[in-house]
């Protein structure tokens, strides 16, 4: 069983990258797309984290930045319905902090809004998995009357940090920091306050 592979990134698409290893090996893994943004500033050797799926069919190779994310992921494949291409879908769609936010505040409709995960399936994953996840700084800030990270001008910020080109995690983390901080500041605050933290 391969626990993680070493490599040079030789072709990085949303959805797989290819990673050649010492001796000219190409390794293709299925990636979230979390996952892609990450390997967009990686220069040189980088090290994935594998989860393998084997079937009668097909084996498939799934490639993760942090162990923390291949955690999630197995955790939602070991619900009832929920496949590797949907954890992984689920996984493009919402970050793992947020996802981790989502399971434990019971936010059906932002599960809903995947692709491919209608009521029942959102359902099942938050009750089944709500328990399994241990608390962090993202699920311990959701305190009443707080609004929870993902919420709109969170998502409008983080865009405008992606697209002024800084890596999603390192804005997500310093996004977090300033809305814990103050969490009704507002989307031009915000974005100001995180490009002098960056």
């Amino acid at each position: 069983m391969f626990d993680y592979i070493k490599g040079i990134v030789t072709e990085n698409t949303p959805t797989y990258v290819v990673v050649e290893t010492t001796g000219g090996v190409g390794y293709m893994l299925n990636v979230s797309l979390n996952t892609f943004e990450s390997l967009q500033n990686c220069k040189g050797e980088v090290k994935l984290l594998v989860h393998e799926v084997i079937r009668e069919d097909a084996w498939t190779l799934f490639g993760f930045m942090t162990s923390h994310e291949r955690e999630l992921f197995k955790l939602l494949i070991g619900v009832s319905g929920v496949g590797p291409n949907t954890a992984s879908l689920i996984l493009s769609a919402i970050a793992p902090a947020d996802l981790e936010a989502v399971i434990v505040s019971g936010d059906h409709a932002r599960l809903k809004n995947v692709k491919g995960i209608g009521t029942k399936t959102a359902q099942r994953i938050i009750v089944d998995l709500k328990d399994k996840i241990k608390p962090s700084d993202i699920t311990l800030s959701l305190q009443p009357g707080l609004p929870a990270i993902g919420g709109e001008v969170y998502e409008e910020a983080l865009a405008a940090l992606t697209a002024l080109g800084f890596p999603r995690p390192q804005s997500q983390k310093v996004l977090r920091r300033i809305f814990d901080a103050d969490p009704t500041v507002k989307v031009e605050a915000a974005i100001k306050q995180a490009l002098g933290m960056m």
